[in-house]
């Protein structure tokens, strides 16, 4: 029922995207028409868009880059588009002209994250919120929590039966939604851990569905687990305030927080911004994860100099029997370029969303106000102008720094991601645990990719895992 309403929803859109497209290209100038970027706004109605989605979505970008260039125009989920291929350009959009370029989603979107969040904003309140939320994942503050991310690393993996085939991608997702839940709260009763897990597997699942108030859809059930969420943050948020605890975490940044004019945030403020951040960090950090587990599983010379190095580090902690040490999650250089290189390679976040607030013109191209821009993350990751050979899996790439500009996992400007140091010391963490006490196969087919929205290895790479105890 959920597909059959997307396509409708596709269509319709579209349908409505053109029509205003049309209309306001007849008032365009004919020299500004001339100006727009090469390439092709496809069928009347539907644009591109079935182009993009009967094929991987990145053939589809690199596709278009060999025929027209690095800049280039096209129309996809009804809306017409300029793609941005370049370093150069990525820049111009996220940094030094990012205030002609506001970010945007679809309202359905924000419905079920909240409006409020940061990464719908721009100006004042985003500077604000984003400080904020930086601050709750600063350097001082995560160091802190490397001995119980490990706790939640190993607990998780203790259920794992060995030999048996797990979703490693649905593992990791456990993981980092766990992690979350640590850099938001602090140390969350276990019944609200359950409770904002119930509710918000069944946003996440609604988010990509098709956008109605009809019962019993994926998108309805998604609006009623949304307000659910809200009502248990609602009660988190009042019991920290009865307690009035100095918190460092991101809940207690956000309470403690007072305006120039001495004014608090909102509780629903505070709710939409947890939200998102929830968001933000579970599948991403997941997909990273999963990702490294195949690289590495596929590398067996690569996977024993990390193992080396891990060994090491258990050595020195009793055999283990320690708990890894902020300074040692700081000095793991084979670790951490295996990190920078999945990151480079997977290529998570495959692009930025932005829309032009006004007509811009870049490089003699006119990006039409209202138009959708697209700076191109992995056509940039996958270039081999910057990356050479670029399909090949090497970690030693990054001995060297990569150029300005060319490599932006996280993204870039004012809207880069501000938990990317935690994302990447849990990264460092679950790996550090899962080949020092693991050994794992792959099964089934190992180079097929799903996207969920984002992109992972075929059926979340299921794999069986052996405690080294009892290999």
């Amino acid at each position: 029922m959920d597909a059959i309403f997307t396509y409708v929803f596709i269509f319709l859109l579209t349908l409505v995207s053109f029509f205003i497209f049309m209309k306001r290209d007849k008032r365009e100038e004919p020299e500004k028409r001339a100006k727009l970027p090469p390439g092709s706004l496809g069928w009347p109605y539907i644009g591109e868009t079935l182009q993009l989605y009967s094929q991987d979505p990145n053939t589809f970008f690199f596709t278009k880059q060999k025929r027209y260039g690095e800049i280039f125009k096209t129309h996809i989920l009804g809306c017409p588009c300029v793609m941005l291929a370049s370093p150069e350009a990525a820049k111009f959009v996220l940094v030094t002209e990012a205030h002609l370029f506001k970010p945007t989603y679809p309202k359905s979107k924000e419905r079920l994250i909240g409006p409020l969040a940061l990464f719908f904003h721009q100006g004042d309140y985003h500077i604000r919120l984003r400080k904020l939320v930086q601050g709750s994942l600063s350097l001082d503050i995560i160091r802190n929590l490397v001995p119980h991310i490990e706790a939640i690393a190993v607990s998780g993996s203790d259920s794992w039966v060995s030999g048996q085939v797990i979703n490693t991608f649905h593992e990791m997702k456990k993981y980092s939604f766990q992690v979350g839940i640590l850099a938001t709260f602090g140390h969350l009763e276990a019944r609200y851990k359950q409770e904002l897990k119930n509710n918000y597997t069944i946003v996440e699942k609604g988010y990509n569905s098709f956008p109605t108030n009809i019962p019993g859809t994926s998108y309805k059930k998604a609006l009623l687990a949304r307000k659910r969420l809200r009502e248990i943050l609602g009660d988190i948020i009042s019991e920290r305030k009865e307690k009035r605890l100095l918190e460092k975490d991101l809940l207690g940044c956000l309470l403690n927080s007072k305006d120039k004019k001495g004014q608090v945030l909102t509780d629903d403020q505070i709710a939409d911004n947890i939200l998102g951040v929830l968001f933000a960090a579970q599948d991403t950090t997941a997909s990273v994860m999963t990702w490294i587990l195949k690289y590495l599983h596929d590398e067996p010379k690569l996977l024993e100099a990390v193992k080396a190095e891990h060994n090491a580090i258990r050595e020195s902690n009793e055999k283990g029997n320690q708990p890894l040490s902020w300074a040692q999650t700081r000095n793991m250089p084979i670790s951490s370029k295996v990190v920078l290189e999945s990151l480079r390679m997977a290529s998570i976040i495959s692009f930025a969303f932005r829309e032009a607030v006004v007509d811009v013109e870049y490089k003699g191209y006119l990006i039409p106000k209202g138009w959708k821009v697209m700076p191109l993350f992995r056509n940039i990751h996958h270039n081999p102008e910057f990356f050479a050979d670029p399909h090949k899996f090497d970690p030693s790439r990054f001995e060297v720094a990569p150029k300005p500009n060319t490599f932006m996992p996280f993204g870039s400007g004012v809207h880069a991601c501000p938990g990317n140091e935690l994302a990447k010391l849990e990264l460092l963490i679950m790996m550090h645990h899962l080949v020092t006490k693991f050994r794992w196969e792959v099964v089934g087919s190992q180079n097929e990719i799903q996207y969920s929205p984002f992109p992972v290895p075929l059926h979340g790479l299921p794999a069986k895992f052996w405690k080294k105890s009892t290999c």
